[in-house]
């Protein structure tokens, strides 16, 4: 890690680090070298800290309410691909903290804070941590595209209906898996192919192969949320299916949408009789 960085004896210290850092690359960067002060075994103890209610923020972008976003650019044009380049980093961008997020708010779930009844081995640990490493990974490669584009990440405004949802769901650990990776992030599967068949239509195969990247590695960021959403049902002789269908119907205020990416779904774990009916009994 860089001598500059500030020494963080757990993993939670980590997090909070993260979390409280306001400058986008910065973000990234810390949370790339943290991951791999992990991986490397400089950081070896969860710990305990308590996350902010909300993360630091740049002052650009601008968050407004979705319904007061501007309206999409001609599709094709260069102000198109840069505000959904932008959209996308944006996204990144509150990923990153809703990885981390997850490790800091839940370590007392950890096997060494609760060694007693439901508990989460240090693979839980390890995963997220490749979620944050990959999500800072995307939101430095979209960032680097945008600079080709003329642009940065900050220039246009964003809603931020993603750390809302983190909200909602910061006291419910269950409830946290079922709305951010397995409903959020599962969206993710089911748009980023039309998209990555747009940008090979106009032939920027550079950006395709971005969303590329990106849409391969959601695939494990959902699969993490599955399998460790299946973990605490299992635990707690719940149906994963119903289980996961009522935490949907509470937390998430909007339809799933069709069609789905069953193919990419199935990859994560996600089986077509969980979600399919959601599109047809919730409100949008």
């Amino acid at each position: 890690m860089p001598m500059s960085e500030p020494v963080c004896v757990t993993l939670s210290e980590a997090a909070i680090n993260v979390l409280t850092t306001a400058d986008p690359p910065e973000k990234a960067r810390k949370s790339r070298d943290y991951v791999l002060a992990w991986r490397n075994g400089d950081i070896q103890d969860i710990g305990c800290a308590t996350p902010p209610d909300r993360p630091a923020r740049p002052e650009q972008p601008v968050l407004k309410d979705p319904t007061q976003m501007p309206k999409r650019a001609k599709a094709g044009s260069l102000r198109a691909k840069t505000a959904l380049l932008h959209a996308l980093a944006h996204i990144e961008f509150n990923a990153i903290d809703l990885a981390w997020d997850i490790m800091a708010r839940f370590a007392g779930y950890s096997d060494e804070n609760n060694p007693d009844g439901f508990s989460l081995p240090r693979a839980f640990f390890d995963d997220w941590c490749k979620v944050a490493d990959d999500e800072a990974k995307h939101f430095l490669m979209l960032e680097r595209r945008l600079h080709d584009l003329g642009a940065k990440y900050g220039d246009l405004p964003a809603h931020d209906g993603l750390w809302e949802a983190s909200e909602k769901t910061a006291h419910d650990f269950a409830a946290r898996l079922a709305i951010v990776p397995m409903v959020l992030e599962a969206r993710g599967l089911d748009v980023t192919p039309q998209m990555i068949a747009a940008m090979k239509k106009q032939d920027d195969h550079t950006t395709a192969d971005i969303l590329k990247i990106i849409h391969d590695d959601e695939i494990t960021h959902v699969k993490a949320g599955t399998d460790w959403f299946k973990s605490w049902c299992d635990y707690h002789n719940q149906d994963v299916e119903t289980g996961w269908q009522d935490l949907v119907r509470t937390y998430f205020n909007g339809k799933l949408k069709r069609p789905f990416n069953d193919p990419s779904r199935l990859e994560a774990g996600m089986l077509k009789h969980w979600y399919d009916p959601l599109a047809d009994d919730l409100n949008a």
